[in-house]
């Protein structure tokens, strides 16, 4: 009973102090309230604010979904080769990297145009698998093109060339558009590409030529035909390990077949004599071209004796020099076996650009030769590259090969504007 009253007294003072102390209180809750009034109704703004961008967003994402949904009812998507120009100078190369956003590609640009004609979806950009995407050829950096063909899902809207043009630059041109199987790829069904290789005839003078007087070199009839007997060396299938890069001599996918190599008639450009090699073949490996024409070069200005070209298709390892890439262009992709699968069913058109002929020529003759032609004078990167023929070891084993790659690889570098 004692603990009874006590607690009950307790209530009582306590009761008593509130009713004294009520003012305070009323006062106290007033204070607290009027801050929690504005904080209510900053949140609320806050909220309203992202409750209107979501929308907003919701909107965009909205009107983007109807645009999409009325090009997929009003334009099927349908599977497409494009045909392609460009000029590689100031692009890594073709293939587009994701992530690496300061290493501008054509993919990058072809891509960006597409999404902006409306060609494709917006995040078919980020995700180009979902497109089919596939090029012929995965030109390397500084390379040209006159003829590469790409194949891809697309959006058949009025007008497509003429759109997708309008929003990639002057360089790159898509020339043609023709349909094609849904299961075709550019890549797969390629049964052989031409390139092209634009160079200073200079290069096939005498070692001990006056490097400072490449203006007035002229090529003689007598060494035109030796470069081309050395060239048709080429033809044929061999084992071409040497002129690429982490190829095991035993390894099957370094035998390649070339049905063509051949140097053509010298022509003058800006004062300055220039020739255009050709070689087409099933198909290349990174830099094959290249260290093909660079060899050639070697044996021309006596640096390496011919036998080295036989020698460099056998296992041991050989010392193959690697010329410029501003020269070399991608002429044409051929598609033989599926133009006689598919070409004459009435559905499909034949892979032939025939008609495309003319602005194929107008653009090399607007884009390519004038930029490789105006590089080389100013730059000299061929001539540059040829001083650095002296430091390969044509005779050197495999070991001492390695050893001195490191030196030569600076000094190609040096004088060497592309991969």
């Amino acid at each position: 009973m004692l603990k009874v009253r006590i607690l009950f007294s307790a209530l009582i003072d306590c009761r008593q102090t509130l009713d004294r102390n009520g003012a305070l209180f009323k006062f106290m809750c007033t204070m607290s309230e009027a801050p929690t009034d504005q904080q209510t109704a900053k949140l609320l703004k806050r909220t309203n604010e992202q409750s209107g961008e979501s929308a907003e967003g919701d909107n965009k994402r909205l009107k983007v979904d109807q645009e999409q949904t009325e090009n997929e009812r009003k334009y099927p998507k349908k599977k497409v080769a494009l045909l392609l120009a460009y000029s590689g100078k100031g692009y890594y190369g073709m293939q587009r990297n994701p992530g690496n956003s300061q290493f501008r590609t054509i993919e990058d640009d072809l891509v960006s145009a597409l999404v902006k004609s409306g060609c494709i979806p917006g995040n078919h950009g980020d995700e180009m698998k979902k497109m089919s995407f596939q090029r012929c050829a995965r030109t390397d950096k500084g390379v040209s093109a006159a003829g590469q063909v790409v194949s891809l899902k697309l959006w058949l809207i009025e007008d497509i060339v003429e759109k997708i043009n309008e929003h990639l630059p002057p360089q790159i041109r898509v020339l043609g558009l023709k349909r094609v199987t849904q299961g075709f790829n550019s890549k797969n069904n390629c049964d052989a590409r031409t390139y092209s290789y634009m160079l200073p005839t200079v290069a096939f003078s005498p070692k001990d030529y006056d490097a400072g007087n490449v203006s007035s070199f002229r090529l003689e009839t007598e060494t035109l035909q030796r470069v081309n007997r050395l060239f048709s060396l080429y033809k044929g299938t061999h084992n071409f390990h040497n002129f690429t890069s982490q190829k095991a001599p035993n390894d099957p996918s370094a035998r390649r077949y070339i049905t063509e190599m051949s140097c053509g008639e010298p022509f003058i450009r800006n004062d300055h004599e220039f020739a255009v090699i050709n070689v087409r073949g099933q198909s290349f490996m990174l830099h094959q071209i290249r260290k093909m024409i660079g060899l050639v070069i070697a044996v021309i200005k006596g640096y390496a004796q011919e036998k080295v070209i036989e020698r460099s298709w056998k296992e041991e390892k050989v010392d193959v020099p690697k010329a410029p890439g501003l020269g070399l262009v991608l002429e044409m992709v051929h598609f033989d076996r599926y133009n006689k699968r598919f070409g004459g069913d009435g559905l499909h058109e034949r892979l032939e650009w025939d008609h495309e002929a003319d602005a194929i020529k107008a653009f090399k003759e607007a884009y390519i030769y004038p930029t490789i032609v105006e590089t080389e004078i100013e730059e000299g990167s061929m001539v540059s590259w040829m001083s650095t023929l002296p430091i390969h070891d044509f005779e050197a084993t495999a070991a001492e090969t390695r050893n001195s790659n490191d030196q030569k690889q600076l000094i190609e570098e040096e004088g060497n504007n592309s991969d």
